[in-house]
This record gives structure tokens, sequence and C-alpha cells, in this order.
């Protein structure tokens, strides 16, 4: 806000500076929910595979067949249909992150961001 003086009165001018492209950007930045749902999955598909190669190449002591067998239900290591489950799996669990956490954000972000 400026101020502008005038034979001894204080006028309050509304401030003239244009809003900006990064102005709008700002008040405006919430997620697309099926982007990052798509985002999520995939990523998670790919660190499936990751954890899968990696206790292929690795000695048996450092697998992560335990670890894959308890959060993914019926996952079966070395198994073709455990591994199309896992990978089925993992891709589900990866959109349902983003299903959640998009609508969470987005509310949250209407409700307290940056205005």
């Amino acid at each position: 806000m400026g101020f502008e003086i005038r034979a001894g009165k204080i006028a309050v001018r509304p401030e003239t500076r244009e809003t900006t492209y990064n102005d709008k950007v700002r008040m405006t930045v919430m997620l697309n929910t099926k982007l990052v749902t798509w985002t999520l999955a995939i990523w998670t598909s790919i660190t499936f595979l990751v954890c899968v190669v990696y206790g292929l190449v690795t000695p048996q002591s450092l697998h992560m067949s335990a670890f894959l067998e308890q959060i993914l239900p019926a996952f079966k290591w070395l198994t073709w249909w455990g591994f199309l489950l896992g990978l089925a799996e993992s891709f589900l669990y990866g959109a349902y992150a983003g299903l959640v956490f998009c609508p969470i954000y987005n509310l949250l972000h209407r409700r307290w961001g940056a205005k």
C-alpha cells in the first residue's frame, strides 16, 4: 500500500503493482490427481523391478525376498505367478498412494496454501 500526502491529509492509495505470472502460479498450484497417481504407480512398479533384479544379482544373505514376501500378499520369490502378482500389487499400491495423497494435498493447499 502506498501513502500520499495532500494538503495536510494522508490518503491511502492502493498498490499499483500488476500481478505477475509467478504470483498467479503461486496462488493456483494444485496437484493433478491423474498425473500423480500414474507417476507413483509406475514408480512403485519400477522399484519392484529393481528389487527383483537386485535379489537376482546379490548373494542370498542380501536378498529382498523376505521383505517383499512380507509387504506383498501372496507374493512368492522366483515364480512367474509371484513376479506378476508382485508387479501388479506394487502398481496398485502406488496408484492408491496417489489417489489418497492428491485430494488431501489439494484440500490443505486450498485452505492454508499461499495466498
